[in-house]
């Protein structure tokens, strides 16, 4: 059998977490595959770190990201510079995953080419075109480009086949992210001390990013995050703050007052598992997050109103609290009522998103079929 050149193609932190699995699987199967990788820097100082904790280097680092720049912007500069190295490259397969303005871009312009995609994490379906925004949008149009999609489960699959997808063509093989997981949790590498120092307390960790909740709904998030660091002083409130100003500039604002509330730069991905793996309380927007929290087996507060991964909800630890100040406040008292310990047991409990195969599986279908 003739070796396939699989070209990767990301631009965020979780994109790269998701496929260095199969990156990685892929270097124990030489020489069956050939795997490059084209960065685009959507995301780029979080996308270099992702890549640096699973050794991954880019064939082609391009830089798209400009600040303040706008969706059409990012949008066109991705449709001028991927073609190029589409040409270069000639793959066999694009792969991309989630439902970035980056996996878009790869689709469409490897559609372009006649260049077959496979599209990981495929089928994850909030039926509101604006949550999350505009993620919602870009993976229903991949699934309308790709030749196969890997659904992380089965409710996936179904969402698929009610858009029409032929089944032979749709392969439940768990999410990667499970994979990433396991595979830094046994590395065992090293954390910062301010890391140690937050783990040594009990705490809740939070983040907060997603684009629809900029403004009006992300203070009320924030103004209720300030009143339970008040009403809870023996709490330490840990929010790693995402870079968009968007976010960076009303977090300050807002909690920066609080001595219990720790604003910190975003740590590496291992630091951040090891913050997720000792934490009270998890509160987030990110849909990344609602999946690393399951898999360890973790209390978690979801601020949107809708969420593409029901899954999360049928484990009876994670709530939905949208964006009401009251909700979340009277949410997350009750959790903190529940668990009085500096770090709860993590529960043993069936994960909905797979074993932690979900890249052997990926390629054994890329290779073999």
């Amino acid at each position: 059998m003739r070796q396939k050149r699989l070209l990767l193609i990301f631009g965020t932190r979780p994109e790269a977490i998701k496929l260095a699995p199969i990156a990685i699987q892929a270097q124990a199967i030489e020489p069956r595959a050939e795997v490059r990788i084209c960065a685009t820097g959507q995301h780029n100082e979080l996308l270099k770190q992702a890549c640096d904790v699973f050794g991954l280097q880019p064939h082609h680092w391009l830089g798209v990201m400009i600040p303040n720049q706008t969706l059409p912007q990012l949008t066109t500069r991705l449709f001028e510079t991927l073609p190029p190295i589409l040409a270069e490259e000639r793959p066999d397969w694009v792969i991309v995953q989630g439902d970035t303005t980056s996996a878009f871009v790869g689709a469409m312009c490897a559609f372009y080419e006649r260049i077959p995609v496979a599209h990981v994490e495929a089928g994850l379906r909030t039926a509101d075109p604006y949550a999350p925004f505009p993620e919602e949008i870009n993976r229903r149009l991949i699934s309308h480009i790709a030749q196969y999609h890997f659904a992380p489960t089965q409710q996936a699959r179904v969402n698929l086949l009610q858009e029409g997808i032929s089944p032979d063509r749709i392969y439940v093989t768990g999410n990667t992210v499970v994979d990433a997981v396991q595979w830094v949790l046994r590395q065992e590498l090293p954390i910062s001390e301010q890391i140690r120092s937050i783990i040594a307390r009990r705490f809740v960790l939070i983040t907060l990013h997603r684009r629809e909740n900029f403004g009006a709904p992300l203070r009320a998030v924030l103004m209720a995050l300030r009143k339970l660091a008040e009403q809870h002083p023996e709490v330490e409130w840990v929010f790693p703050v995402h870079p968009n100003p968007n976010v960076r500039d009303v977090v300050r604002e807002l909690l920066d007052p609080c001595a219990n509330v720790q604003v910190i730069e975003p740590p590496d991905y291992p630091s951040f598992l090891t913050l997720l793996k000792h934490a009270t309380l998890v509160i987030t927007d990110s849909g990344g997050v609602q999946e690393e929290a399951t898999a360890l087996g973790k209390e978690l507060l979801i601020t949107r109103e809708v969420t593409e991964r029901p899954e999360v909800l049928e484990t009876g630890r994670a709530h939905i609290v949208g964006t009401n100040a009251e909700r979340l406040i009277q949410a997350a008292q009750e959790c903190l009522a529940r668990t009085k310990v500096v770090h709860p047991p993590t529960s043993i409990h069936q994960n909905p998103f797979g074993d932690g195969h979900a890249a052997r599986r990926i390629l054994e279908v890329l290779l073999e079929r």
